[in-house]
């Protein structure tokens, strides 16, 4: 096939590739998400409430964190605010800059985080690392880590 000319098509072993992550990945998260749901969190949720645990002082910038997580603004607001409804987050105004936010980790949030953590690492053993011997693991990481840094690069160029 002349790739100059048109699109440069999958052969059958990457379009195998291909669909087994795309399989992996929604089952994987619908999963873990499903696994979230005692709690009454989500993925997202949970993702925001980890961010912000590993921030000194447990707060970051509302611009930075829709960075970490991949959301719009206006959508990790929408996020913050039923969050915020549910005692796990709250916003603080920036010292140094006035029309800075900053999402910050109640006391009920961690100890949400604390409670809830075992559970979703449990969850991450069971339906994903448990099922993949060492070396395949190491594999799969190494694999990975180059589509990884394209994409950061990518987004980071925005």
């Amino acid at each position: 096939m002349d790739t100059d000319s048109g699109p440069r098509w999958l052969t059958e072993d990457e379009q195998r590739a291909w669909r087994t992550y795309l399989d992996v990945s929604k089952l994987l998260m619908h999963q873990l998400e499903r696994d979230l749901q005692p709690f009454g969190l989500t993925l997202n949720d949970y993702e925001i409430l980890v961010n912000l645990s590993e921030c000194e002082d447990r707060r970051m910038r509302m611009s930075d964190l829709a960075g970490a997580t991949l959301q719009s603004k206006s959508r990790l607001s929408h996020q913050i605010t039923r969050m915020e409804s549910a005692g796990l987050v709250r916003r603080e105004h920036c010292d140094t800059d006035k029309r800075g936010l900053y999402a910050v980790l109640t006391a009920h949030g961690w100890r949400t985080m604390l409670d809830v953590s075992p559970h979703h690492v449990e969850s991450v053993r069971r339906h994903f690392i448990d099922l993949l011997k060492p070396e395949a693991l190491a594999a799969l990481q190494q694999a990975l880590t180059p589509v990884a840094d394209h994409l950061r690069s990518r987004r980071d160029r925005r």
